[in-house]
């Protein structure tokens, strides 16, 4: 195997292993056990929803070089600044990243270690976490090269007893109508596409220190290194949600997801089960940690023009993450899952939007449909916490979550006509102030 090839490799298993947090683990096995005899149509709307909105992210990132401002640009400076800010302060130290720890520590810890001290789990974490994501040149290689082979063993093995050992028949007919439309809700429901923008970041650094220099060819080697994580994900997730559909005649909807792996793993390991359930929930995690904190030091050491150290940011994410972790998972989500709720429809539309820059010349397009975006998020989220908006529940496509789409394409094709100081090209934000 030549160099490129190795790297491409070492780079695409990298990138599998910071998509694949225990969030990934728990959805597939569910919406196997409510598919049924239809689990692949479920599978098939979770992969174009999860991975194909993940591949367009890493694509728009790969062409603005890895840089969130760049993807985020077009929508104007002040609007980039805060959406960019956002988006790395709840994937980074606000809730992605403690999740990871909390996550560990409550599916992988608890079931092998009762009574084991959840503060002094979450520092042990995150001086693992720091110790591998301070050297911002380590990071991809230390994922790619020892981690990840270890947690495709951990899942291989769990898949492969699963499917030549079924749990039980497959029932005979499934639990939910529009089982496409539910596959495609719950792979939208992970919310990939803005890790894909942020863990781009640290795919094209390690790229240019590996000696790619050429703008070209670093977008064409990370695509390549985001198809090898797609096929890594589509078939890891297709062995889980195989496996639910198994037990589809055992478990109903009420099934709580996080139980039913732990069960199913149990079942058919037995008890070097909660081992092997500990070992791949803790380097899904800790791979997603390691990731994650280093793209949040790039993105804030670039928008501080290196005042502020990639190190020092490092330090503070592992710190702070440590404290939030503590407060357990259900809190986590509870604080933070709204205002992402609040930033990904938005930044979806900036994904796509960038893939097409060139052909749209009038940044006002830009900014009409992510205005609006924010707008729908924004009220949807209100709704959702009990003030009742009626227009929102009666959007196109509320039920999958893509109520934004509508008003957005029309947003957007009224910004297109609004004249703009700007006709083309992209507002790094890193320039701002």
């Amino acid at each position: 195997m030549n160099k490129t090839n190795k790297d491409v490799l070492i780079v695409g298993f990298a990138l599998f292993a910071m998509f694949f947090g225990a969030g990934n683990l728990i959805f597939p096995p569910f919406l196997g056990v409510i598919s049924g005899p239809s689990w692949i149509t479920g599978f098939g709307g979770f992969i174009l929803a999860d991975v194909g909105l993940a591949l367009l992210a890493v694509a728009a990132a790969a062409k603005c070089n890895g840089e969130i401002s760049r993807v985020l640009g077009r929508s104007g400076k002040k609007l980039a600044v805060v959406l960019g800010s956002a988006i790395m302060i709840c994937l980074g130290p606000l809730l992605a990243i403690p999740r990871t720890a909390a996550t560990t520590f409550e599916m992988g810890v608890t079931p092998l270690v009762s009574g084991f001290n959840p503060i002094l789990f979450s520092v042990l974490f995150f001086a693992l976490t720091l110790a591998l994501t301070i050297k911002p040149s380590k990071v991809v290689d230390i994922i790619g090269q020892f981690l990840t082979p270890a947690l495709l063993i951990a899942l291989g093995v769990l898949i492969v007893k699963g499917i030549i050992y079924p749990l039980g028949e497959i029932s005979t007919a499934p639990m939910i109508n529009d089982i496409f439309a539910e596959g495609v809700k719950q792979g939208y429901q992970t919310m990939d596409a803005l890790g894909a923008v942020a863990l781009s970041t640290v795919i094209i650094a390690s790229l240019t220190n590996k000696g790619y220099t050429d703008q070209g060819q670093k977008v064409k080697l990370t695509m390549k290194a985001g198809f090898v994580a797609a096929a890594g994900l589509c078939l890891v997730y297709g062995g889980l949600t195989y496996l639910g559909a198994t037990v589809s005649r055992i478990y109903g909807q009420d099934v709580v997801q996080t139980s039913l792996i732990v069960e199913m793993t149990a079942s058919l390991l037995g008890q070097p089960g909660k081992i092997i359930l500990a070992l791949i929930v803790g380097l899904a995690c800790l791979t997603t940690s390691i990731g994650l904190t280093s793209a949040t030091a790039q993105f804030f050491t670039k928008l501080t023009n290196g005042k502020i150290k990639y190190e020092t940011i490092v330090i503070s994410v592992c710190v702070f993450s440590a404290v939030v972790s503590n407060f357990g998972v259900s809190t986590i989500i509870k604080f933070s899952g709204p205002i992402l709720d609040m930033i990904y429809p938005a930044t979806v539309v900036l994904v796509i939007m960038t893939l097409f820059g060139d052909r749209i010349k009038n940044d006002n397009a830009f900014k009409g449909a992510t205005y609006m975006a924010l707008l729908v998020s924004i009220l949807t989220v209100a709704n959702n916490l009990g003030l009742s908006i009626p227009m929102i529940a009666k959007l196109p496509f509320t039920s999958l979550g893509f109520n934004w789409i509508v008003p957005v394409l029309i947003a957007g094709v009224i910004g297109n006509f609004i004249p703009s100081s700007r006709k083309e090209g992209q507002i790094d934000i890193n320039k701002v102030g």
